[in-house]
């Protein structure tokens, strides 16, 4: 389902995304169409265009006139590689200052999660 906590035109593009790093949309294959997504998700067409051209503009689609958006060579490990930046700036670098605050080693820390998964 949809993320309630941002616009939903992003929301649309980060769900597609996540289907291209599933291997729901492998690179080369079709995506579903602006009507598709529109009937599927119940949201306005325009919504749903607008969330597929912020993947085209990102360079993760491309459009094949009168065919319709395919996903790009590449997009996989693109979109990889952007949510790996964006988990450290969003996840890791706090969780340093954190650490680094309360007197944590990075041995320490490593530690921590060493056992966390463990569980």
């Amino acid at each position: 389902m949809l993320d309630d906590s941002k616009p939903l035109f992003v929301a649309v593009a980060e769900q597609i995304e996540d289907g291209i790093l599933d291997g729901s949309y492998p690179e080369d294959a079709a995506v579903p169409s602006t009507n598709e997504l529109a009937a599927f998700l119940r949201i306005n067409p325009a919504t749903a265009g607008k969330g597929l051209g912020l993947l085209v503009d990102a360079g993760v689609l491309i459009k094949r006139r009168g065919i319709g958006m395919f996903v790009a060579p590449g997009a996989r490990a693109a979109l990889r590689e952007r949510r790996k930046l964006a988990f450290e700036d969003q996840f890791i670098a706090p969780l340093l200052r954190e650490a680094a605050a309360l007197g944590i080693s990075p041995a320490e820390l490593a530690n921590m999660i060493t056992k966390e998964v463990a569980r």
